[in-house]
């Protein structure tokens, strides 16, 4: 109907009892379903106001039946997506007539969001996750997800955030949007945390660069042996080749260390809660245990125990096989490192802009997100480098747990692989034995950054609830997702065309 049939009609509702006018609308969301689960919704107009912040609402004009964003970034950044009203006053004759109509204040558009996510990326990015996930699910029952989330170290921006969830119907395999689990979802992460915990070793003095320690089994009184993954051990190691073969006995000889205790074959641990407590404080300075502050709302930071019962689990924790972080919190993580040491604070959203009068114009920039340092790591530059060079070894020389697949990378990546032992945390009854137990498991995962001398992506790989923690997939979608970021920089560089479009437009 037109502005002036509207009008008419809304003047003599009480005329047409049941009858109702309003006005509605639709959100355009110009890349389809991609990375839209993060996108978030927004209320229908049968909803209207969320009851939990009506009154909040109520004050700033809105209406009762308004629809507002009510998940993710509709529901962030609402304020700057809503539109305002246009005000009419209609002038009628002595019979009720209108004849005339005022506006007493111009209605205007929302505005619209360009976002910091590289849409092609993401879009190869998924399509890697799906097709590594099918070729994986026969061999493996219990994988159901993957993740991956990019970023660019030097600002904090997420250049791709994509998660994938296999579900099964009516016999067939179908994959769902899991992007959000990146954020909401958190995971043994096995030694991909190793650099935090040799960080945290120099920094309070329980070890410096260079130290060695002999790499065999270790054997505590009344439990199993603690070994590297190296059954026969790695001899004589210093602190970069623990990191290149991701030796567990020197993380387990630098915890025993940071508690101030003596590792005594076959004698017992006296292990204090101040351990655990010291580690904690240097690994949240990385992100992880704490919110990495992106811009969305109902983001989890993991799971901590607030008392550590048994002395061995500060063993566990320095190889991440015992508080569990999200996806997230592992790129903020590994990015931290990359860039020297300063935690950046994760944005999805890059500029808010008003709303361009033609469809294939870009509206006025009214705010640009800058970039947020969180903290600077309580640490020294150089112990930083020793990692980073560490995070070399293990992607670029001799046997190093990440060579074989990035070695030959043009584009000269480090980083860490990590394997953690773990059990089964889905719902599907496979994973359980006759007994209704979680059976064993591993969570693979991959941190990285490329280029290593001038780090401009970082990146973290989580793949939980595998049989075969010498499957590769970690690595394999790592070394697509990193071919893929530096093939899309070349085609740009050269002029050919992409299809970039990241703005969320109202």
């Amino acid at each position: 109907v037109t502005d002036e049939e509207y009008a008419r009609i809304s003047e003599k509702l009480e005329e047409f009892p049941g009858v109702d006018a309003t006005v509605d609308w639709e959100r355009n969301y110009v890349n389809g379903n991609l990375f839209r689960s993060v996108l978030g919704n927004i209320t229908s107009s049968e909803e209207g106001l969320p009851k939990e912040n009506l009154d909040s609402y109520l004050v700033r004009g809105y209406n009762r039946n308004d629809r507002v964003g009510k998940s993710y970034i509709e529901q962030r950044y609402e304020d700057a997506l809503h539109g305002t009203k246009e005000e009419v006053k209609n002038i009628t004759d002595k019979s009720g007539n209108i004849v005339s109509t005022e506006i007493i204040s111009k209605g205007k558009s929302g505005n619209s969001l360009t976002l910091t996510i590289d849409m092609e990326l993401q879009k190869k990015v998924e399509e890697s996750i799906e097709k590594n996930l099918r070729a994986f699910k026969s061999s493996e029952p219990l994988l159901d997800r993957a993740f991956v989330v990019m970023t660019n170290p030097n600002n904090g921006q997420i250049l791709s955030m994509a998660g994938k969830k296999i579900v099964e119907k009516e016999g067939k395999i179908e994959i769902e949007d899991l992007a959000l689990g990146n954020m909401t979802t958190s995971y043994e992460l096995g030694s991909a945390v190793k650099g935090a915990t040799l960080l945290t070793g120099y920094e309070t003095g329980a070890i410096q660069p260079g130290d060695q320690f002999y790499d065999a089994p270790m054997k505590f009184k009344g439990t199993q042996a603690k070994k590297s993954w190296n059954v026969s051990g790695f001899g004589n190691i210093n602190d970069l080749r623990a990191l290149q073969v991701s030796s567990n006995v020197y993380m387990f000889q630098t915890a025993l260390q940071i508690a101030g205790v003596n590792y005594v074959p076959n004698g017992t641990l006296d292990i204090k809660q101040e351990a655990f407590d010291t580690m904690r404080y240097y690994f949240k300075q990385f992100g992880l245990g704490v919110p990495t502050g992106i811009d969305l709302p109902n983001e989890i930071t993991g799971q901590t125990r607030t008392v550590d019962s048994q002395p061995g689990f500060l063993l566990d924790f320095s190889i991440g096989q015992y508080d569990t972080y999200t996806p997230l919190q592992l790129a903020q993580y590994i990015s931290t490192i990359a860039n020297g040491g300063y935690r950046m604070q994760p944005q999805i959203v890059q500029e808010i802009r008003e709303q361009s009068i033609k469809e294939e114009e870009v509206g006025k920039v009214i705010r640009s997100i800058e970039p947020v340092v969180l903290n600077r790591v309580d640490m020294k530059t150089e112990h930083i480098d020793r990692i980073k060079e560490g995070f070399r070894w293990v992607f670029q020389e001799g046997d190093g747990t990440g060579v074989k697949h990035f070695k030959n990378a043009p584009y000269k990546p480090a980083g860490k692989t990590g394997t953690a032992q773990t059990v089964y945390g889905g719902d599907d009854p496979i994973g359980r034995n006759a007994k209704g137990e979680r059976m064993e498991c591993y969570n693979l995962t991959l941190v990285g950054y490329a280029p290593f001398d001038n780090p401009e992506v970082a990146f973290s790989i989580v793949v939980p609830w595998l049989h075969d923690d010498k499957s590769g997939i970690n690595s394999i979608i790592g070394k697509e997702v990193l071919d893929v970021y530096f093939d899309l920089k070349k085609q740009r560089i050269h002029g050919e065309a992409t299809n970039t479009d990241s703005s969320n437009q109202n």
